[in-house]
Order: structure tokens, then C-alpha cells, then sequence
């Protein structure tokens, strides 16, 4: 945990009802009249709280859908209709589609700038992303050329406000006739993308139509709504991009960020997002005595965020914006509204400096690569201290082998990948000897890599984004987690590679764009699959399955839940497929008639793949000899290696080790070794190896992390972990498709009393409660009393709290509802006062 955990920023403000805004620079009704008097220098230049006035050129939102922006939230087809509205009435407003989403509807978005202006931007932004650009030719471009400002809303579809928001903005900057307007598009092309998520809008549901957190899939890009979001950025490379969002409570978070900071994101960065822009919102929130807070909660670690990406992969200031959703919804439109408007302003007014922080960066990014320097941990956040350090290691050179059997399909993406971010990629023409090769997870050794092997230098302007993808590991420097800690490309697609810190000479050419490749293809005798899912709302897991499924494998496949089941709908099944659910309500949903008719389906010979939920649940039923218990170690979502047994049908097409993604995972035990094919080595190993944040971790050395176990004449696979997390583990994909449509072991082990080791394996199961989701603090045994008041004070009493003499811990679960950010605030501040004594906190959202 944080050494010290510095306390949120709450600015002092009067109730949220009497000082939100008529406008962006109006009173509520009811709120005092007197206007606070703005800073000299604002007074001097353009003041962003200016009374609104406009030309008239384009249609006021009550000309187009009847209502003024935030009476109600407007829906997927008047936003579009407004935006159309805006663009056919201003020649300075062009518009777009970037994605059509998983259910068929357009991502529109409009862009505020002439034609010869937006290629103006373009231009300048392509120069300054270069790295051959000269200091002075930059310091000309940035004089001369339009920054660009990204506003994006509602990727979350049940937080719907910054749609409204945005459109509102989007008329302010195209029809008011103001000086901060007027600055605004002097000096900036701005692009507003109203809804990014027009699904999850539709039916009011936070992920997309699969299940998607698409503020989790920048980097993987799995989804249509995130990969064209990715192409439209690579067109228009923001200097801003504003991500809004709604979360609980009244209050209002904007930058500074919570540490940890992922370590390659530049200085430069951080003081655009914290001072140009976090002190723009704060100014003038404090003149309207609206309250907000910063330093906690939201981090910007975790490269799947709409923040971290444009400020990693575009060295431009990302920025997460969340207004606390308890609020009647004009108040949340017209606070969304004077960030946003904020924001811009201060982007206007500081295009030339934002030009020249991304072109100095892009320079610094390629004198780094050509050194092998990576950037160190450092913390922002007064009182906080760097726990674990970046490792005093050379990289200059990352590769990837395309020699691997099986492993084409997981390389193509890897290189596409980067490609579609503007990395250079190469492949090497002659062999390539490189004396001090380290490959992942494995001790530096001489090599002599073959024709064919891709070779990323890290002496481009992209150094900071390569590192995060090609990266071993991520290097928390503190153990505060909101999301996971481990996203390595070649770690999750199971792909051979390695680093290099020599000064090395490649005979090599750059790389052929690669195309999208194509999924693995259902075999022609493929069986009859069937899934269940446990239980509507507990994960995301059932969604990842169905989008698995049906667009990638595009193998047929049922829907099946308990009534069908009790009703004989597992006839003609071969293969039934569990995701991650709420094992005892399944359960209890299914009943014993229903548990009856699965396992003499099973014994019949049928086969069954199940993972985490959907696992324990199996082991409820007593249809494995697996045991499970509560991990003691604090994983909040990293990759760890495994060993798989090369006998066995699962690790067809991976060899002999891969990477499972484990997050608070159970831990899972057998009694025969031969029925765990693939397991984690021994913590003293030369194979244990482990890609982000993992105290602790040394307590699944040995442990299964897939059983694989004969029932009667069926088959029972059971993964611990979620193979298919989020859609982007697909190194673990592969294990799946081997259980659904490999062959079966010749073996599975044979264990004397089976049947009474089963039921000795469905009681390990009933006492445990799964972690994924909650809120866990973990901290040492003596801080215990003083930790207990603290998770009192938050307001939310904990599930429970388990101690662990052994490792001389003890841990707080939270079941903390999505929406209660601000409880996960008040704990962290809490815990402030503890110091080293928090040992983790893990906060996912």
C-alpha cells in the first residue's frame, strides 16, 4: 500500500443545489446573484465564465428536439439529429461516423474547424509526433498551427450526462460569439463525440452489447466502438481528450490523478493535465463554489483507460472527468458542461504550449529508446512515496519470434497492434546475433534470432507506448489499485520474445502492414455447444463468452439456464461451457432435480469447461475432487506463468508454459497432479514468474490453475482464473478452444474414493466467497483496530475480515456498489494516517 496516502482535495463549496449553473456562465435559480470577481488574469484575457451569447447560425437544441440540453437525457437518435442539425447550418462543422457498434448503430461525432484548418492540425500534429523534427521547426509549427481537443462522452452508457454535455458544448463552441469562444477556434480544431457507447445508451447498461467495459479496452481494442474511437485519434492525434463520465455521489472529480502513475507517461503530460487543465476546471469550479475533489480514487496506471492511452500512445493530456451521478440530472449537464467548456478554454489559450510539450516529448521519447533508458516510478501526489522502483535495466530493442508453431495468429495481432499506433515495426532480413537476449520471464542468455523475426526498436517517437505494450511488466511503484496491474502483449497472447540493451545493427525492413487475421475455425464433426450462465449482472464474464463465440470462433452455439436444464435442454449437448457467476445462486437456481439431470448428462459423457464462478459451481455439485480456499496474497490482476504438462490435449498450439491473468483469484488444489495439466510452478523455480503487482503470490506455487478430471464417461475441465478476461487473454483463449474442440487425455488420474473426495471437495467451496468485484484492503495484524475504524467510518460495514496468522495479515471485503466512488475515497483517506501498515488496497470499479 501507499506509504502515505494523501487526503482527496475537497474545495470548499456551498450545497450543490444553490450553486450549479444556469449556463455555462449563469446562476441556478435560487442561487445567490453575486458573481465572485475572476483572478486578474482572467479578468485580462478571456473569461471562461463569460455570460453565453451566440450568432444564431446554428439551431438551439430546443429547435431541434424540443427541450433545452439537460431538462432530459436526449437519446441516441436526437443526438445524432442535433449534431446533424449543427453541421448542415455551420461551414465550420464537419461531421463523421468512426465505429457502428455491436447491435449496428453509428458513433457520429462532428468536427469544429475548416477543412484547410483541420488539415492544418493534422499536419502539425504528424510533424511534431515525429522525432526528426527539429526543436526549432517544432517551436514554428506550434506558432502556426491549431492544437487538437478531443471531447468524448458516455462511453459508459448508464452515465449518460456528458452526451448532453458535449452537444451543449459543441454549440457554444460553434455559434458563441465570445472572446473564450472566439479563442477557442483561433487556436484549436475541436472534435466532439457525443456517445460512445449508443448500445449500452439504448438499454441504460454500462458495457456495451457484449458485456464490454470499453473504458477497459483501449489498448486490447477488441470491440468496433473502441477500435474505430483508435483509428479516428490516429487521424486527429489529440492534445486533449476529455473522457466523461458520471460516478456516485454529488461531488465532482477532475485531475490531478491518484498515484500510481504508469512510469512512462512524461512529466510534460502530467503538468498538462494537472496544471493547464486540472487548474482551468478548479478555477473555476471554486468561483461557483461547486465542490470537487482530486489525488484519489481515479489513477493513471492501467492502459485501457480513455485517459491513459491519449496520454501514453499520443503524449496528449487524457483526462477522466466524473460528475457524482446523485445529482439531478440539469445539475450534472451543467457541471459536465463547465468543465468541458473549462477545459477548452485553457487549451486555446495554451495551444502553443500543448504543441510544444508533444513535439519535445516525441524528441526526448527517441533519445530514451536510443539510450535503453526507461523512465523511473515517480509519485505526484504530496506525502506519497515510491515503494517499488523501475529495475536499473538497458532496453533498446524489443523482438518477437514468428517461428513459434501455433503462435502466427497471436503475433499478427501483437504487430498490428502496434502498427495502428504509429509504431515502427521491423522484421530482420539476416539472422540476428544478440549477446544479451532476455526473454520474457527467462534469464539474459546469447541468441541468434532468424530471418523473420520482428524487431521494434525502442528509438522511435512511440519509445513510451512500446515499452507499455512489449513491456515485461508495468512496475507499480505502490500498491493502490483501481483496475489491473498487467497488460504485456506477448505475456497475454503467449508469444516467445524478448529485450535487448546492446547497441545492435539489424540487417532488417520495416514491416508490411498485417492484416486483421481470421479466428480459428470450428472443426467440420464440431460438438454441439451449449452454455450457462449463472446469474444476470454478477461479471462481465457471460458477455466475453458470447462476443468469444460468436465473433471470433463464429461457432454455433445455446443458451441455456436452469428451467431449460430441469427441463432435459442439455439433450444433444456435447459441450457445456460455464463462464464466471455467482456459484451459490446457481446453485440454488438449478435445485436438485436440475444438479440431477447435469450430472447424469455428464456421467453420460458429456463435457463440461467451466472457469472461476462457473467452477466452484461444478465443485458444488460435486462433480470434481478439487479443493478450493481463499487466497491470502493481494493479486490484483497480473499474470503469473504456468507449466503445461506437454501430454495433454489443453496445451496444444502453446508448448510448455503460458500466462494465466489471475485477479483475487481462489486458489485450487488437487490431490493428484495428474489431474492439474497446467499448473504454477514452485515459488523458488526458474519458470515462477509474474507480471504486475503480486504479494504473496508464492502461495499458488504448486497449486492448480486447470483441473482436468474424468467424471463417468464425461469430462470436467475447470479453469481458476477467467481464460477469456475481458477478451484479450488469448493465449488462454487457445486452452479454451482445446477443452471445447480438442480431444480428450488418455488419462485423466484416478483417485481412490472418488465419490467421498468429491463431496470432500464441494464442503471446501461452501463457506468460500469469491473476491472479484469487492474491495479489499489488506493490512498487517497490528494495524488491525485502527484499520477496522476506518473501513466503519467509510460508511460501508465489510462482508467480512479474515485474518491470516501465517502471513500476519488480516483483510477487509467491501461489497462497495459501482456507483459509491466517493466511499472508496473517504477509505483511502482513511488509511492515510496508517502509513505502511496498508499492505494493499484494490479498488476495482
Amino acid at each position: 500500500m501507499r506509504s502515505r496516502l494523501v487526503p482527496s482535495a475537497l474545495c470548499a463549496g456551498a450545497l450543490l443545489a444553490t450553486t450549479v449553473l444556469a449556463g455555462v456562465g449563469g446562476t441556478a435559480a435560487g442561487a445567490p446573484t453575486e458573481r465572485t470577481a475572476p483572478p486578474a488574469a482572467v479578468a485580462a484575457g478571456c473569461d471562461p465564465l463569460t455570460d453565453p451569447s451566440f450568432a444564431g447560425n446554428v439551431p438551439s437544441p430546443r429547435d431541434v428536439i424540443g427541450d433545452d440540453f439537460a431538462r432530459r437525457q436526449v437519446s441516441v437518435a436526437e443526438s445524432d439529429r442535433y449534431l446533424h442539425e449543427v453541421a448542415d447550418a455551420s461551414p465550420r462543422v464537419s461531421e463523421g461516423v468512426l465505429a457502428t457498434s455491436q447491435r449496428g448503430r453509428d458513433l457520429w461525432y462532428a468536427i469544429v474547424g475548416r477543412p484547410a484548418k483541420v488539415r492544418t492540425a493534422q499536419r502539425a500534429a504528424e510533424q511534431l509526433r515525429d522525432p526528426a523534427t527539429s526543436a526549432d521547426e517544432a517551436a514554428d509549427i506550434a506558432a502556426t498551427s491549431p492544437t487538437i481537443l478531443w471531447v468524448a462522452g458516455n462511453v459508459h452508457g448508464d452515465e449518460p450526462s456528458g452526451t448532453d454535455a458535449s452537444l451543449r458544448v459543441l454549440r457554444d463552441v460553434t455559434d458563441r460569439t465570445d472572446c473564450a469562444a472566439r479563442t477557442i477556434r483561433r487556436n484549436a480544431v475541436v472534435i466532439v463525440l457525443p456517445i460512445q457507447n449508443p448500445d449500452g445508451r439504448v438499454s441504460g447498461t454500462r458495457q456495451n452489447a457484449y458485456g464490454f467495459d470499453m473504458n477497459r479496452d483501449w489498448f486490447a481494442r477488441t470491440q468496433p466502438e473502441t477500435d474505430g474511437k483508435l483509428e479516428a485519434l490516429r487521424t486527429y492525434p489529440p492534445s486533449l481528450f476529455l473522457d466523461v463520465h458520471e460516478m456516485g455521489g454529488r461531488s465532482y472529480f477532475f485531475p490531478p490523478n491518484a498515484d500510481p502513475i504508469y512510469h512512462e507517461i512524461t512529466d510534460r503530460s502530467i503538468s498538462a493535465i494537472d496544471d493547464v487543465f486540472g487548474g482551468a476546471m478548479a478555477e473555476s469550479f471554486k468561483r461557483r463554489d461547486i465542490d470537487f475533489f482530486n489525488r484519489d480514487v481515479y489513477d493513471l496506471l492501467y492502459m485501457g483507460y480513455g485517459d491513459t492511452v491519449p496520454t501514453t500512445g499520443f503524449l496528449g493530456a487524457g483526462i477522466t472527468l466524473e460528475k457524482g451521478g446523485d445529482s439531478r440530472y440539469v445539475v450534472k449537464v451543467r457541471e459536465q458542461s463547465l468543465a468541458i467548456w473549462s477545459s477548452l478554454v485553457a487549451g486555446g489559450a495554451k495551444a502553443e504550449r500543448l504543441l510544444l510539450g508533444q513535439g519535445a516529448d516525441t524528441r526526448q521519447a527517441y533519445r530514451q529508446g536510443l539510450a535503453g533508458r526507461l523512465e523511473p516510478n515517480k509519485v505526484y501526489n504530496p506525502g506519497n512515496e515510491v515503494e517499488a522502483e523501475v529495475p536499473d535495466i538497458t532496453v533498446r530493442h524489443w523482438f518477437l519470434r514468428s517461428d513459434e508453431p501455433g503462435h502466427a495468429k497471436e503475433v499478427a495481432v501483437i504487430v498490428r497492434r502496434l502498427q495502428r499506433m504509429d509504431v515502427d515495426v521491423y522484421r530482420l532480413t539476416e539472422p540476428l546475433a544478440v549477446d544479451d537476449y532476455t526473454p520474457y520471464g527467462r534469464r539474459t542468455r546469447a541468441t541468434t534470432l532468424p530471418v523473420g523475426t520482428y524487431w521494434v526498436p525502442m528509438a522511435q517517437g512511440q519509445k513510451h507506448w512500446v515499452e507499455a505494450m512489449l513491456g515485461a511488466d508495468s512496475y507499480v511503484p505502490f500498491p493502490y489499485f483501481y483496475d489491473v496491474t498487467a497488460w504485456s502483449l506477448p505475456l497475454l497472447g503467449d508469444v516467445r520474445g524478448g529485450r535487448s540493451g546492446a547497441v545492435l545493427d539489424p540487417a532488417a525492413e520495416l514491416a508490411a502492414p498485417v492484416a486483421e487475421p481470421e479466428g480459428p475455425q470450428p472443426p467440420a464433426d464440431a460438438p454441439a455447444i451449449a452454455t450457462y450462465e449463472l446469474s444476470r449482472g454478477y461479471t462481465e464474464s457471460p458477455g466475453w463468452l458470447r462476443w468469444l463465440l460468436e465473433q471470433e470462433w463464429q461457432a454455433p452455439y445455446r443458451r441455456l439456464d436452469a428451467t431449460d436444464i430441469r427441463g432435459g435442454g442439455l439433450a444433444g449437448v456435447d459441450v457445456l461451457v460455464i463462464p464466471d457467476g455467482s456459484a451459490r445462486a446457481a446453485e440454488r437456481n438449478l435445485g436438485v432435480g436440475g444438479a440431477r439431470m447435469l450430472r447424469t448428462w455428464l456421467a453420460d459423457g458429456g463435457r463440461l469447461v467451466a472457469w472461476r464462478g462457473g467452477a466452484r459451481f461444478a465443485t458444488r455439485l460435486a462433480l470434481t475432487t478439487a479443493r478450493w480456499r481463499a487466497p491470502t496474497s493481494d493479486v490484483p490482476g497480473s499474470m503469473l506463468r504456468v507449466d503445461i504438462d506437454p501430454s495433454s490435449p489443453l496445451g496444444e498450439g502453446l508448448g510448455t508454459d503460458a500466462y494465466v491473468f489471475y485477479e483475487y483469484d481462489s486458489v485450487l488444489r488437487v490431490a493428484d497432479p495428474a489431474l492439474a495439466p497446467v499448473s504454477y510452478p514452485q515459488r523458488d523455480h526458474p519458470s515462477w514468474f509474474v507480471s504486475g503487482f503480486a504479494r504473496g503470490a508464492g502461495e499458488l506455487g504448486g497449486t492448480a490453475a486447470v483441473v482436468d478430471e474424468s467424471y463417468g464417461e464425461g469430462r470436467v475441465v475447470l479453469f481458476a482464473s477467467d481464460p477469456n478476461f475481458r477478451g484479450f487473454t488469448s493465449g488462454t483463449q487457445t486452452m479454451v478452444w482445446n477443452a471445447v474442440f480438442g480431444a480428450a487425455p488418455a488419462s485423466n488420474g484416478t483417485l481412490e474414493g472418488t465419490a467421498r473426495e468429491r463431496e470432500r471437495a464441494a464442503q471446501s467451496v461452501r463457506g468460500l466467497a469469491a473476491l472479484g468485484g469487492r474491495v479489499v484492503v489488506t493490512v498487517r495484524a497490528g494495524a488491525a483496530t485502527a484499520a477496522a475504524s476506518v473501513v466503519e467510518a467509510s460508511g460501508v460495514a465489510p462482508e467480512r475480515v479474515r485474518r491470516e496468522p501465517s502471513a500476519g495479515t488480516v483483510r477487509f471485503v467491501l461489497a462497495v456498489p459501482p456507483a459509491q466512488d466517493r466511499v472508496v475515497s473517504r477509505l483511502v483517506d482513511g488509511l492515510a494516517a496508517l502509513g505502511d501498515d496498508v499492505l494493499a488496497v484494490y479498488a476495482p470499479r
